[in-house]
């Protein structure tokens, strides 16, 4: 079976935990569309019982990203926050976790409304500062959570390092490994302990699925969330499983595209009148941009970059795209733009979105798989567009 690391992610991609089917030759997993299974007698089966517990689908599924990923083990979910929420259960009452001040708003949102109610004590640090990270330790500190880049800010935590740190307490580090897949980044192979990815984005591709997963080598976490994945339920689908697997075979490829577009789009923004300033990795601008260098596979596809003029021109700017389509998520095969102050970071509060630099001028883009030069085109006019708008506001204000 082609899943072990003497074979490069390009052919682990369309074959890790895959081999042709021995009663048909197909080329692609079945989809095994039941929830239970015969036994020959009480607990005497092939390995699955019922689909929760398990499916040979998402088993495949599970083989193959957690090869990508270089691990032991993976465990799909039917969504990023149903993965998370897994993590999270492996903590009692009294642990205490930090967490980047710059993550999803989902996560912020099941941080401090679903689990600190339960007891879980929660610190949000700027997970650049490994200074601030050491001055965050308690005793009780359990985990240690990391987007990188981060969203929508694109910051990029230094992950050998943090690893370094939280070894020395026996502290878990997870990576939330989604914007830059394991095409462009390796966080097990950096010190981490687990990898945290919703499969909705990048690693599917094609805006159909919803879905999480978890790869980590440590045996002990491993036993804890399959407990959990089973316990809480919160499984994908075969049919969801299958089509993750189907987008995961061109997921080398469509990244290298989408990182290419995305790199030439943010220096050609740097030089636009209305941008106040483009975030990107890539950018010799940008204070991550050395360790990105050194840590990832290229600079990945999202540009965060803010405007001039606020609301009225973002909203202005988003009305009129059309090749990006305006819309939450990301990582698909076509381009999106959002407002996360409006949309996909609503849920953290104002104030600390105005620290973070979540402004209402922010724009994030979900570089796709267009021609780069229609989309070059489709900002330019959006651009010019919110020009003219802002322009006329001006005139009218002064009036």
């Amino acid at each position: 079976m082609v899943s072990d690391a003497s074979y490069r992610l390009e052919t682990l991609a369309v074959h890790a935990g895959q081999e042709p089917d021995p009663l048909t030759g197909a080329v692609m997993p079945s989809i095994v569309l039941l929830s239970t299974f015969a036994q020959q007698g009480p607990g005497e089966h092939l390995g699955y019982d019922y689909s929760r517990s398990g499916n040979p689908t998402r088993a495949t599924l599970e083989k193959c990203l957690a090869a990508l990923e270089g691990a032991h083990c993976g465990l799909a979910f039917g969504s990023g926050c149903a993965a998370t929420t897994a993590l999270l259960h492996t903590l009692r009452p009294g642990d205490h976790v930090i967490f980047g001040d710059d993550v999803y708003g989902g996560t912020y949102r099941l941080f401090h409304r679903v689990m600190e109610p339960l007891g879980i004590l929660f610190t949000s640090i700027d997970m650049t500062d490994l200074n601030a990270l050491r001055g965050s330790l308690t005793p009780a500190t359990k985990m240690v959570w990391v987007e990188t880049p981060s969203n929508p800010m694109l910051k990029i935590t230094d992950i050998q390092n943090t690893a370094a740190v939280c070894k020395k307490d026996s502290i878990r580090l997870v990576i939330d490994n989604t914007f830059a897949t394991p095409v462009g980044q390796q966080p097990l192979a950096l010190g981490a302990t687990a990898v945290v990815h919703s499969t909705t984005k990048y690693l599917n591709g094609h805006s159909d699925v919803v879905g999480g997963f978890i790869a980590t080598n440590d045996q002990d976490l491993e036993q804890e969330l399959r407990f959990l994945q089973n316990s809480l339920g919160g499984v994908p689908s075969p049919f969801d499983c299958f089509l993750v697997l189907r987008g995961v075979k061109t997921l080398p490829v469509r990244m290298q595209q989408h990182l290419n577009s995305a790199a030439d789009l943010a220096t050609r923004m740097q030089a636009e009148p209305l941008v106040e300033r483009v975030i990107y990795p890539g950018l010799v601008s940008h204070v991550g941009h050395e360790t990105a260098k050194r840590q990832m596979n290229g600079f990945g596809g999202m540009i965060s970059f803010e405007l001039r003029g606020g609301l009225e021109s973002s909203r202005a700017f988003l009305k009129a795209l059309r090749v990006f389509t305006c819309a939450e998520s990301l990582g698909g095969v076509e381009s999106l733009a959002e407002h996360p102050a409006l949309m996909t970071h609503a849920s953290i509060p104002a104030s600390m979105r105005a620290s973070l630099g979540i402004t209402n001028g922010l724009i994030r883009l979900s570089v796709g798989l267009e021609h780069v030069e229609d989309l070059w085109t489709d900002l330019r006019s959006a651009l010019q567009s919110s020009t003219r708008r802002l322009n006329f506001h001006n005139n009218e204000t002064l009036f």
